[in-house]
């Protein structure tokens, strides 16, 4: 451990003589433990990548990752660098952010992470409000799952994140706020008898062709699931799908009917229509935001109090 801190310390020192490059493909590489992954992530190709992780082994004296042609893993030294390499990350976005506000011209950048969800209604509200009252803040986006966007947040590559709640989370740094709260509908083919109906309820669902939430969408698929099972009903599943957007595609042709969010009705497909549901216990999708508890860019500051007010609203 000491031998590593030393070599951190004596890299610092001597930044000038390599790159925060080699300190950013460290960290995505550390990340996707993959090569190629890694290299599409940094938009290069492997062997340029390659070449930046050995200069940085050589220059840090010390092997970084246990390479063998099947697999990557970070050795003892790497475990231990990384936090070094992420604080050194973060150390140098916040001066980049410290200069840009002394120019009046420039109050901040943000990079923002999103779920595709969030773009029929939340996001494009945000965007609109964060214009309208922060109109000195530049505002990037990067559209990834809910876990990308943990990972991507740890990484430092976004500043603030959208999602759906993540099951399971429990990282201390991250912190998680509600912002939106989206009533449920049945959304059905034109054809389909009970779209003559102005409410439905589970029940109604119980012999009908079901376009379900996959696995990989574990929030709405958990939040579903419990749903039925708690009605004692459980209808055929045709297809399983992670996004509203292909639930309705497959609902617009007739393969069957699904549950989304309201704010889905918003992705404007022909041949559908969208019906209030009865739910125990007033279900909601609830969508978050989610920033780091220790970030010290201001502009996510000011982006949130825009999200909270968009709550309110």
């Amino acid at each position: 451990m000491s031998n590593i801190n030393n070599a951190f310390q004596s890299f610092k020192i001597g930044i000038a003589m390599l790159d925060l490059v080699h300190i950013r493909s460290f960290v995505t590489l550390a990340s996707e433990l993959h090569f190629g992954r890694a290299a599409r992530r940094l938009n290069m190709t492997q062997p340029p990548l390659s070449r930046q992780i050995r200069q940085l082994e050589d220059y840090l004296t010390v092997q970084l990752f246990d390479r063998t042609s099947h697999s990557v893993a970070l050795t003892a030294s790497g475990r231990s660098f990384l936090p070094e390499a992420l604080a050194l990350l973060r150390q140098s976005a916040e001066v980049e952010q410290a200069v840009r506000r002394v120019n009046p011209a420039k109050e901040g950048e943000i990079t923002v992470g999103f779920i595709g969800a969030a773009s029929y209604s939340f996001l494009p509200r945000f965007l609109v409000l964060a214009a309208n009252q922060f109109p000195s803040v530049s505002v990037n986006l990067k559209e990834l799952t809910a876990v990308q966007q943990l990972n991507a947040l740890e990484f430092g590559e976004i500043d603030l994140g959208i999602v759906r709640p993540v099951i399971g989370f429990n990282q201390k740094e991250i912190e998680s706020e509600s912002v939106m709260q989206e009533e449920l509908s049945v959304v059905l083919p034109l054809q389909n008898p009970l779209a003559q109906r102005q409410r439905l309820s589970l029940e109604d669902l119980r012999n009908e062709a079901f376009v379900m939430y996959h696995p990989d969408a574990p929030y709405l698929h958990s939040l579903l699931t419990d749903a039925f099972y708690a009605a004692g009903v459980f209808p055929p599943v045709v297809q399983s799908l992670t996004h509203a957007h292909a639930i309705l595609s497959l609902v617009s042709v007739g393969m069957g009917v699904a549950i989304v969010p309201e704010e889905a009705r918003n992705a404007c497909f022909d041949n559908v229509v969208f019906r209030p549901i009865r739910l125990k216990d007033g279900i909601t999708a609830d969508l978050n935001v989610i920033y780091r508890r220790d970030t010290r860019n201001m502009a996510v500051r000011l982006l949130l109090d825009v999200a909270r007010t968009l709550s309110r609203m």
